[in-house]
């Protein structure tokens, strides 16, 4: 069994879709946490997250949530209430996906048996291509405060080091608002850096 995994599930091609992702990304370029402690950037994997999710002891989620809030607006739940959360609203196929991977932990008998939800209000996500809209992207520092506080109280020390990528360059943050084309450039059904060329 892991102590701990720290997951961020979400889609970084979809406007604030990708708000779980970028905090695990965030978290591993300043963090140093315990061995015992996993990060996984769970993207939209849905079930095949199941053996994770079972292995863990405690299991701490970032994502995306329609909440019907404020836009930008965090909310942390815990325990029960945060399956109903997540199959709330079919934003994208990796939330119901997610909501199944915890039920069958449940019928597994091998649940997490603390469960944390750190989840944002989206702004936007019908942008293909596009990135976290700014009230979303403000709190990443925020999330990522509060999951250091909660690994804390779980008992795990964490520390901060010299900044470190594990995203693939292209679809870093920083790149990838760099390279973002204008809003008259773009085109609104989808970003051309992600369709081939043909001819």
């Amino acid at each position: 069994m892991r102590e701990a995994l720290v997951l961020g599930i979400g889609n970084v091609l979809w406007a604030d879709e990708g708000f779980g992702v970028r905090c695990v990304e965030a978290l591993a370029a300043d963090w140093s946490l315990p061995d015992s402690v996993g990060l996984l950037d769970g993207g939209t994997q849905g079930l095949y997250l199941l053996p994770q999710v079972q292995e863990a002891r405690r299991l701490l989620v970032f994502d995306a949530i329609d909440f019907g809030l404020v836009p930008g607006t965090l909310q942390v739940l815990e325990g029960d209430r945060v399956p109903s959360f997540m199959g709330a609203k079919k934003m994208s196929l990796h939330q119901t996906g997610f909501q199944e991977v915890l039920a069958a932990a449940q019928l597994s008998g091998r649940a997490p048996s603390e469960l944390v939800l750190i989840g944002v209000q989206p702004v936007e996500l019908e942008d293909f291509g596009g990135s976290l809209r700014p009230a979303v992207r403000a709190q990443i520092p925020h999330a990522i405060g509060i999951a250091l506080a909660r690994l804390a109280g779980w008992g795990f020390a964490t520390r901060r080091r010299d900044r470190r990528s594990i995203t693939a360059d292209p679809l870093g943050l920083v790149r990838y608002e760099a390279e973002r084309p204008t809003e008259a450039e773009a085109f609104r059904h989808g970003d051309a850096r992600f369709f081939a060329r043909r001819g």
